[in-house]
């Protein structure tokens, strides 16, 4: 059976009963008056057999005109009991003119008239009831309010997560804007089953079938609430195919107190892997009771450290950024969320050597966390001189000023782009991770230099991007086909950098850390994804473009270099890279050269010096020094 002939199956029968118990109550009631005000008189058949198809007639039209057979019985509240109201009402003015033109003819008619709306009533509220005490064991859910403006939804996930959700929007004071139109059971199916009066509709091989029946009775495509093991990556997948090809928004939902309203999917449940579960402890006996500081500190990853380093107890935490607006954002939250938090916000830029010097001698942090970076490769590509004072000369200024101040615990922010750079963002970070490592060298500070990829949903990311582009319509941009990036939560990487920080002990060398990100995942597969999370099927409803890689971009990435050896730490997620470059003599002075370039804005300079001090960067110089002459 087809779902839009189940539906309409039901629909038919939904106004075939209803009719019949017009009928049914018409002529009872004219028993009713007939044994009990004239008993002794003739039987009003004739009376009956006219009015008798008007009724239905009108009962056919009043209910068929307000969608009364649309009614999922099993789903009613009070606003339905409203509209069988409405609808009743509108079946008796329909009658009222033939049952006065047809007076005479017809047999106490207002006293049938009343005692058959009654009876009608009854029953109509009689078996609603009778059929929801059947399939969900709560009868009088048909009295509940339900918010009219509700929207429809159907629960996907496994029963004990399901049952949460249930449970806690029924006990919740402020519950979701939602109605829960049913169940779809990830682990198997039990089909008629009641959870929390919520019908169990089907497994997930039927959840298509199930959208195309609730489609048709409410008039539209009902939202997809994921919750428990439905947030898995085999299962969204599953998920979002179906709920694109039957033009229905998938939304995630938690069991939890606090996670009552429906939200986007999150990005981590695009992840082919679950977040990891990390113990705070180790993390927590370096930042409790210490004096932090986290450079970049406004921006998408130095908030999320920023935050959760305020959770660990610091005895102060110092944040510093060169945009006055995400410092101001992140200030304004600590203010709220730790309203006792001894804090500092300093306004500035890395590559202010005297700036940095004032802000350390002020702070005199026990723990610095260096964030800030510029991280974009096509602009950096572009301004390649403000990418090496930012990234490198930044580094080192902070580098210098947190032995000076006596800084315990040191963190370098790097990226996967410094493993054979193909662009400047990546080389200046690779640059960066050798200057820490040769200033930190013979002294007593505790390096860590952290490596990950791509941050989904950062700043300047492909993920917001991508949802301007659907919200927009289309298309959505891919550089290429083929192309895959490493992606973390934000929340994932940045407890990931602070255990990395824990591991490392405080010895005279740098420890270069990478994080394990998983597998790499395709661009192009990421955005059909995020295509079917709005319903919508790729390239059908929105067209996926492909541009072509911008300048600097590669094709995949990697977290190490070939002669870099790999060593599991004690925590999941966090390994130790292994393997030393070797510098010549004339480093340092290429260096000091290198920056100066770059302060000159000699562009050519800095392109050739950034490439002999980073062998592994093989960039078109020639091509470069070609465009400044034009």
């Amino acid at each position: 059976m087809s779902p839009k002939y189940a539906a309409r199956r039901a629909m038919t029968l939904t106004l075939s009963f209803d009719v019949a118990v017009a009928a049914i109550a018409l002529i009872g009631a004219s028993i009713c008056i007939w044994i009990t005000q004239d008993v002794r008189g003739s039987f009003p058949l004739r009376s009956i057999a006219v009015s008798l198809p008007l009724f239905m007639s009108a009962a056919v039209a009043g209910f068929f005109l307000t969608g009364i057979h649309k009614q999922v019985w099993r789903h009613m509240g009070l606003p339905d009991v409203f509209s069988v109201l409405q609808a009743v009402g509108l079946s008796t003015l329909i009658y009222l003119p033939a049952m006065l033109v047809l007076g005479t003819v017809l047999y106490r008619p207002w006293a049938t008239l009343t005692v058959a709306l009654i009876l009608w009533l009854a029953a109509l509220f009689g078996g609603r009831m009778v059929a929801i005490a059947r399939s969900t064991s709560t009868p009088f859910q048909i009295f509940n309010s339900v918010n009219s403006d509700a929207q429809p939804t159907l629960l996907v996930g496994n029963i004990e997560a399901c049952a949460d959700v249930l449970r806690n929007l029924r006990l919740s004071p402020v519950k979701a804007n939602v109605r829960i139109l049913g169940l779809v059971e990830v682990g198997g199916a039990n089909p008629g089953r009641a959870i929390h009066g919520v019908t169990v509709l089907g497994a997930l091989d039927d959840l298509g079938d199930v959208i195309e029946v609730l489609k048709l009775r409410y008039g539209q495509a009902p939202w997809l609430a994921m919750t428990g093991e439905a947030r898995s990556r085999a299962t969204v997948e599953k998920i979002l195919d179906e709920a694109s090809r039957h033009g229905a928004e998938v939304m995630a939902l938690g069991g939890d107190q606090d996670a009552l309203a429906l939200e986007p999917v999150r990005p981590a449940d695009l992840l082919a892997r679950p977040e990891r579960q990390l113990d705070p402890k180790p993390v927590t006996q370096i930042i409790y009771d210490s004096r932090v500081l986290v450079t970049g500190g406004g921006g998408t990853i130095g908030s999320e450290l920023t935050r959760q380093v305020a959770e660990m107890g610091p005895e102060h935490i110092s944040v510093i950024d060169a945009s006055e607006f995400n410092l101001y954002t992140i200030d304004m939250e600590l203010a709220q969320t730790h309203k006792g938090l001894s804090r500092l916000s300093k306004l500035g830029d890395v590559r202010d050597t005297q700036r940095v010097d004032d802000i350390f001698r002020e702070t005199r942090p026990d723990v610095v966390i260096h964030a800030a970076a510029l991280k974009h490769v096509p602009l950096m590509e572009q301004n390649f001189c403000e990418a090496v004072l930012t990234n490198v000369a930044g580094a080192i200024n902070v580098t210098r000023a947190a032995l000076a101040s006596g800084t315990k615990h040191f963190v370098f922010i790097s990226t996967d782009k410094a493993v054979d750079p193909d662009n400047v963002m990546g080389a200046t970070k690779r640059l960066a991770e050798i200057a820490i490592s040769r200033l930190v060298e013979g002294s007593d500070m505790s390096v860590s230099m952290v490596r990950f990829g791509n941050v989904l949903g950062s700043s300047g990311s492909v993920v917001p991007l991508f949802e301007k582009q659907i919200l927009a319509g289309g298309p959505v941009t891919v550089t290429h086909a083929d192309v895959t990036r490493y992606f973390m939560t934000v929340e994932e990487a940045s407890s990931l950098v602070l255990q990395a920080a824990a591991l490392h002990p405080s010895e005279a060398s740098a420890g270069l850390y990478v994080l394990d990100m998983g597998e790499p995942i395709l661009i192009r597969q990421l955005a059909e994804t995020m295509i079917r999370m709005k319903g919508k099927v790729p390239d059908q409803d929105i067209m996926i473009k492909t541009t072509g890689l911008r300048p600097g971009e590669k094709m995949h990435e990697a977290l190490t270099y070939a002669n870099e050896g790999v060593m599991q730490t004690s925590v999941s997620g966090v390994m130790r890279v292994s393997g030393k470059t070797a510098r010549g003599k004339m480093f340092d002075k290429q260096l000091l050269a290198l920056l100066e370039a770059a302060r000159l804005r000699n562009r050519g300079e800095t392109l050739r010096l950034l490439t002999l001090l980073v062998p592994e960067y093989a960039k078109r110089l020639d091509q470069y020094q070609a465009r400044d002459t034009a």
